[in-house]
């Protein structure tokens, strides 16, 4: 009989264990879900989203689909360029990890740029630089984001960021 009530107490513990260690607020387990971000595009980046698909589809390959998780990503490192007047890639991996974890990518490209005034010259340049143009390309990647942000003189700072999931 102390066996049978042993075995039932054993088991609620176990039980209540399981089902209290899973709760969200309690454990951070649950961090590779994706939050619903929503992002607000200006003209312009839709432009260049839209362009860099026009270009995509020319080459016979398929429209990149767009991302806010993405695009929020981006952001994040549009604004660091603005504050330090720095174009650059400085802490990609972070971004990289964040999309990663945040989007479920298996790989992550971004383009940089800084002064272009339209979304034609800021994707003609990309498409007239090799390494820029190889993540434009890229077959693998199927989503993409992009961020644009002006500093305080009005030139136009971009980060545009491809995964493929």
């Amino acid at each position: 009989m102390k066996t049978i009530h042993f075995k039932l107490a054993l088991f609620v513990i176990i039980i209540s264990t399981a089902l209290t260690s899973c709760a969200k607020e309690d454990d951070g387990i649950y961090f590779n879900e994706i939050n619903e971000i929503k992002v607000s595009y200006s003209k312009i980046e839709l432009e260049i989203l839209d362009l860099v698909n026009k270009h995509r589809n020319s080459i016979g390959l398929q429209s990149l689909n767009k991302l806010d998780v993405i695009s929020s990503v981006a952001q994040s490192h549009t604004s660091y360029m603005v504050e330090t007047g720095n174009v650059d890639h400085y802490n990609f991996p972070k971004r990289q990890e964040n999309l990663v974890v945040n989007a479920n990518a298996k790989t992550v490209g971004e383009n940089v740029a800084y002064g272009f005034n339209s979304s034609e010259g800021v994707v003609e340049a990309w498409l007239k630089s090799e390494s820029h143009r190889a993540l434009i390309e890229n077959k693998d990647y199927t989503h993409f984001g992009i961020s644009t942000e002006k500093n305080i003189d009005g030139r136009n700072y971009f980060t545009q960021m491809f995964i493929k999931r």
